[in-house]
């Protein structure tokens, strides 16, 4: 009779999903500087920008004809500086506190997709 051999528990790290052995992370590919990385960082500097370029042109059309206003009022010394002393403010924070949340939610989205999430 031969003896029985021992069953022996291996325990390690939880792996989720098998990959091909041709499966690339995204990490690993900007990392190695393929097209497929740079399309990432692309679509994450393209993302940046098109929140800042947002921001522009709404402040452009908020300071933009200000000088068209001001002129069309000429006595209005006081309505000039409420304006630029204190209105402008406001609508600046706003925007200001847009365009961070918007760049930190384009960037932790970004982070999500490189560690494969």
């Amino acid at each position: 009779m031969e003896p029985t051999e021992r069953r022996v528990v291996v325990t390690g790290p939880a792996r989720h999903g098998r990959r091909t052995p041709g499966h690339y992370r995204p990490r690993t590919e900007i990392d190695e500087q393929t097209t497929l990385g740079h399309t990432y960082v692309r679509s994450l500097m393209r993302s940046q920008l098109r929140a800042g370029a947002t921001v522009f042109a709404v402040l452009a059309l908020l300071v933009g004809p200000l000088p068209l206003v001001f002129a069309a009022v000429p006595d209005a010394s006081r309505l000039k500086w409420l304006v630029l002393g204190f209105c402008l403010y406001a609508p600046m924070i706003v925007l200001a506190r847009w365009y961070v949340r918007r760049a930190e939610r384009n960037e932790r989205d970004f982070a999500r997709l490189v560690e494969d999430r």
